[in-house]
């Protein structure tokens, strides 16, 4: 999304992961709000106080707060977001591990043997799956585990809805080879991206039907058809708990904490939570929070370069959206240095303008892809243009109505924090000068995976975040019309030939990555459903001592990397 997941709703089965809009980047020192009159800074790298597991002790607990725990508790589902995976990352198999840049390693609890390569003008996957890997319904965790993740992300079967189905459909088989325990798993022709796949983890074989995929996850995380050195104690999604223990039926080196809770929490709570010593990190992206955490002894701020995505998206099916003309202007007339300068108000810190949604500024072959659709930031000049050519004409209220339709749209912001709401009041006042009315909608954080998924609102601010740096892997997942993360609605039939036909045929992974990128910008152009905002960094203040921060996927300090969880915990 790279697997993208909605920052507040998707999983690592796809590439990207849908998020709650984060808040913003810190590069000053421990518990310190990084202002001042200084060259402003920008944050590179990872940093996650990576620790050997000698170095830490055996025991303790930890408690992580988390914005929001969608309905939808399958990683795979369309509707399961980032931290449905982060929670899931802990109880389910990590297959494939990443060190911070990405670069993919098998996790020898889970496999003897991986490799990959071309057969006969096929790339070809091997997987050795370990004699004692097993889910935690005695069900050995073998070739047909591998069968039924495939099967039900491939797209053949219209009924599952997966995250994505990128990698997964350019997959022609799966197959048992000398024994159950040896997996085949075989492209159709030469693929750019092997290890795109299986990064995610697998699906229990008894998930086998697109009723079991899509509604028995459905409030219920099904810890039998789980495996990993955690399982889950309890839930509670009323109270918005979820407490891990040691999984007994474990085979791999012994988890470190003796639990793991995630508590369900705005970002404001969290981080009095972290004061009072409820929980033992908290995000602290913006000034904002930074401030209160100020005089906080006993903890550390991290801040690592993020891999994710803020943007703005567009609900295609409102009345005041379905034309192109429209969604251009608004996208014409939001400022994003303005937006930038609020989020990262009191912060010391600045970025490349985010262009792309399919690479970062810091990834080799990255261009602007706004810049070159035509976009100029904040024109509101050529935005009204736009709107009088499409017939819509200011009111006496000066807000425009066409054809009895008043140009007024539903903005709903799911945080709590003063940074979100200037943010949104921005946007408000921007838009306003071009006629369209933006009402701001305050909601619980708690609702923004349902109301997403959902599309109820106009427009939504929020994150993807990526599982890896494989961008063009990806885009069919951000740009495809029934891609289950992009419910803009603006996608094509010819959008989707063209990324068929034109960019997945491409087998060399450099040749794709510039041909998506060529691609992207058109598909701005066209379209006008999603605009990238900024990255900004991660930022998290942390108890002193904990260790092998963010191991999961979609989240974290430790950039793409994904680590075994066993290892997390506190130092000696």
């Amino acid at each position: 999304m790279k697997q993208h997941k909605l920052m507040g709703a998707v999983a690592i089965s796809g590439a990207l992961a849908l998020a709650l809009g984060g808040c913003a980047a810190n590069t000053g020192d421990n518990g310190g709000n990084g202002g001042g009159d200084g060259e402003k800074e920008t944050v590179t790298g990872a940093d996650y106080n990576p620790q050997p597991r000698e170095n830490l002790k055996q025991g303790g607990e930890l408690r992580i707060p988390v914005p929001n725990i969608a309905e939808q508790l399958n990683h795979f589902h369309s509707d399961g977001d980032a931290r449905v995976t982060q929670i899931s990352t802990w109880f389910t198999p990590q297959l494939l591990l990443m060190k911070p840049d990405g670069t993919v390693y098998k996790n020898d609890a889970y496999l003897d043997e991986y490799s990959f390569g071309v057969e006969d003008g096929n790339t070809v996957i091997r997987f050795k799956v370990t004699e004692e890997a097993t889910w935690n319904d005695g069900t050995p965790i073998d070739w047909k585990s591998f069968e039924a993740t495939w099967k039900a992300q491939n797209g053949e079967n219209e009924a599952y809805q997966p995250n994505a189905t990128d990698g997964w459909k350019e997959i022609k088989s799966v197959e048992k080879g000398e024994t159950d325990k040896d997996v085949i798993v075989t492209f159709d022709g030469e693929f750019a991206w092997p290890e795109m796949v299986y990064t995610g983890g697998l699906l229990h074989p008894a998930v086998n039907t697109p009723e079991l995929f899509n509604t028995a996850f459905l409030g219920d995380w099904h810890a039998e058809w789980g495996a990993g050195p955690y399982t889950v104690e309890s839930y509670d999604k009323t109270g918005g708990f979820v407490n891990l223990v040691p999984n007994d039926k474990w085979w791999g080196e012994k988890p470190l904490l003796d639990k793991v809770t995630f508590v369900q929490m705005e970002p404001t709570a969290a981080v009095n939570a972290l004061r009072n010593d409820e929980v033992d990190m908290a995000e602290t992206g913006s000034a904002e929070l930074l401030a209160q955490i100020e005089d906080l002894e006993g903890v550390k701020t991290y801040k690592g370069q993020a891999t994710a995505n803020a943007l703005f998206t567009l609900n295609s099916a409102s009345p005041a959206l379905k034309e192109l003309e429209v969604r251009e202007a608004i996208f014409t007339a939001i400022n994003l240095e303005q937006i930038k300068e609020i989020v990262f108000n009191g912060l010391n810190y600045t970025e490349p303008p985010a262009g792309s949604l399919t690479l970062f500024s810091f990834q080799p072959h990255y261009s602007n892809s706004l810049e070159k659709a035509g976009r100029k930031d904040g024109d509101t000049e050529k935005a009204n243009k736009l709107l009088d050519d499409a017939g819509w004409v200011a009111g006496e209220d000066g807000i425009r109505e066409k054809d009895g339709q008043k140009l007024s749209i539903v903005f709903p912001v799911h945080s709590d924090t003063e940074t979100a709401r200037a943010r949104s009041v921005a946007v408000q006042a921007q838009l306003k000068e071009i006629g369209v009315e933006v009402k701001v909608d305050q909601r619980p954080s708690s609702d923004f995976a349902e109301d997403y998924t959902n599309q109820n609102g106009d427009m939504f601010f929020l994150n993807f975040t990526s599982s890896d740096p494989f961008g063009a892997a990806w885009f069919c997942q951000l740009y495809c019309s029934d891609s289950g993360l992009n419910l803009s609605g603006t996608g094509t039939p010819e959008i989707d030939k063209m990324i068929h036909e034109e960019l997945e045929t491409i087998s060399d992974p450099e040749e794709q990555t510039k041909k998506a990128m060529e691609m992207e910008a058109e598909i701005f152009k066209q379209t006008w459903g999603l605009l990238p905002a900024f990255n900004g960094p991660e930022i998290w203040t942390v108890k002193e001592g904990l260790a092998n921060l963010t191991p999961e996927p979609y989240v974290g300090l430790d950039l793409f990397g994904v680590q075994p969880v066993e290892n997390v915990g506190w130092e000696k």
